[in-house]
């Protein structure tokens, strides 16, 4: 089975503490790993303010993951991220497999 590269960014509540931050990080990196996920890439982007207020905040903080796996893992993944009250917005992209030709 081929594997497609995906890329989800959410953003969490910016008054959600450190603890909890990494709570929901590995929660979702074991999500992904336990429906056959791999080559995961996890960025903290930090806190960013954002263009217009959601839910009467201001800012969020940004975390980016890049990983391999089937469709199934990001149904479980948004559903998950869907019922979690930490988490504001999230977006998931289907990377198409660019390769640069050196010449």
């Amino acid at each position: 089975m081929k594997l497609n590269t995906y890329e989800t960014i959410y953003i969490l509540k910016p008054d959600i503490n450190e603890e909890n931050n990494l709570n929901l990080v590995n929660e979702y990196k074991n999500q992904i790993m336990s429906c056959g996920g791999k080559n995961i890439f996890i960025q903290h982007r930090g806190r960013r303010h954002l263009s217009y207020n959601i839910n009467n905040y201001y800012d969020g903080i940004y975390i980016q993951m890049n990983y391999e796996g089937s469709s199934k893992i990001i149904q479980k993944l948004e559903k998950s991220m869907r019922l979690d009250i930490n988490v504001m917005r999230y977006l998931t992209i289907k990377q198409d497999n660019i390769k640069e030709v050196i010449t």
